[in-house]
């Protein structure tokens, strides 16, 4: 049945195509309906069920704007305020509803809810509206704002949850519908495509691999449901890019893996202990894999590894390529950012990568996030030429050359070159003196990858041919 819905769907792409191109005042007849022009009402009588609105309230502080205390108002002015609130005392704390959202029953028999970090954050209490009309009180069992995604929890019987698409098989240009309760308003649906996948970049900070879509999410649909036309939930939605806080054809959802996995360590802890593997990272790209001698296009390239860390204690080497953890391929350095982030501290994983142009395996048990590092990404230089350091040979007992000076603004700089630097390695050859470095960058037509160590740490750093 679902296989013949969608093709309907199909069929109905092309009526409305010979429409636009037949007449513009061409109108859907009722004969055309009763020929099987389809609607998404049978799907959506049984999602929307699924899907809640979502009142909170907050303690917020009151102010007084006229006088320091209300009882110590003129009895002559405050018969001008008969039928105004009671003006309260400086620093009272007053609950105040401050926000609706929405929500999506993700497991209808223990009344579990997923809603957003943003729309929870900080309240006093928690109502949701179920589609049937009934208010019932949540319990936030837990939040986390690096993926804003949180936890809730109600008390009441008859609820119906919604089914988890296999991210896997959602694709660019795939339909997609948008439950919510936009401007509070109640609940609204509305429609589109999925636009692109794996976006990122709104909030550095965060775990992003955004779903986008131009269906309609406005301000109240934050924390409502995404999903495919079979009405299985792709994403949870999260944000909109808008001037005005309406919708502008460009809005984001928190991909369905990512919830399920935020979900679980919300359920079992309150909050998400990530992991850590201690590494800086880059995108890897061509010119630095030529640099390296790596038959590779994409993946994770180690940068510096923090002392102590789970990395080194595993092997993990300064410009090796991590292109695969956990049995799953990394293209780069936000997918393995993002899986090290969902995993547990002490967590075993099998990694693949590159060095010195071999595949190598080795296993690996997470760290904790109590380091001091966090698994990063690092922009490479923009630069074109490499100018701005001032270098020199080292003592005798110390090998590589050291930078005396980097100027500021220059390429150097913007790559991370820092005074005090000591160079020991140009595409994984030794530099012994500044002899052996100049010659090394002399016979380079390509980018260089240098090694470089700073306090004790190795870094890797790549700068373009002059």
């Amino acid at each position: 049945m679902k296989t013949a819905f969608i093709t309907q769907i199909q069929r109905f792409s092309a009526v409305i195509l010979i429409i636009g191109i037949g007449s513009q005042s061409l109108a859907i007849t009722p004969q055309a309906l009763s020929q099987g022009i389809p609607s998404l009402a049978p799907m959506l009588e049984e999602v929307t069920p699924a899907v809640v609105s979502i009142r909170v309230s907050k303690f917020m502080p009151t102010e007084n704007r006229f006088f320091p205390q209300g009882e110590n108002i003129p009895e002559e002015v405050r018969r001008y305020f008969e039928n105004l609130p009671e003006i309260s005392r400086q620093g009272s704390r007053t609950p105040r509803a401050t926000g609706a959202g929405s929500g999506v029953i993700f497991d209808a028999d223990q009344g579990l809810i997923i809603s957003n970090h943003h729309v929870v954050a900080g309240a006093n209490s928690i109502s949701v509206q179920l589609a049937d009309g009934r208010t019932e009180n949540a319990e936030l069992l837990g939040s986390d704002a690096e993926t804003d995604i949180a936890l809730l929890r109600i008390d009441a019987d008859e609820l119906s949850d919604i089914q988890l698409a296999d991210i896997d098989s959602v694709q660019v240009g795939d339909y997609v519908v948008a439950i919510g309760n936009p401007f509070g308003i109640g609940q609204t649906v509305t429609s589109g495509i999925v636009s692109a996948l794996g976006r990122a970049g709104l909030n550095r900070e965060n775990y992003e691999d955004f779903i986008q879509t131009d269906a309609a999410i406005n301000l109240g649909n934050s924390g409502g449901a995404l999903v495919d036309l079979e009405g299985n939930l792709i994403g949870i939605n999260t944000a909109i890019l808008s001037g005005n806080g309406g919708s502008n054809g460009i809005g984001f959802a928190v991909p369905v893996d990512m919830v399920a996995a935020v979900v679980g360590h919300l359920q079992r802890d309150g909050e998400v202990r990530r992991g850590m593997l201690g590494v800086s990272i880059i995108d890897l790209n061509g010119e630095m894999a030529g640099a390296l001698n790596i038959d590779a296009d994409s993946g994770a390239l180690v940068t510096s590894i923090v002392a102590g860390s789970a990395a080194e204690k595993a092997g993990i080497e300064i410009s090796d390529v991590i292109v695969e953890i956990a049995g799953e391929e990394i293209q780069g350095s936000r997918e393995l950012r993002n899986k090290i982030g969902m995993m547990l501290q002490d967590q075993k994983a099998e990694l693949v990568l590159y060095r010195n142009g071999e595949i190598r395996e080795m296993d690996v048990v997470i760290g904790g996030r109590t380091m001091e590092a966090d698994v990063e990404d690092i922009r490479r230089p923009a630069s074109n030429e490499f100018r701005g350091a001032r270098v020199q040979s080292t003592d005798e007992d110390t090998e590589g050359v050291l930078v005396s000076d980097v100027v500021s603004p220059s390429t150097a700089w913007s790559v991370g070159l820092r005074e005090g630097d000591v160079i020991v390695e140009v595409n994984r050859e030794k530099v012994d003196d500044l002899a052996a470095f100049n010659s090394a960058l002399n016979e380079l037509n390509r980018f260089a990858a240098i090694t470089v160590i700073r306090e004790g740490r190795r870094m890797l750093m790549f700068f373009p041919p002059e």
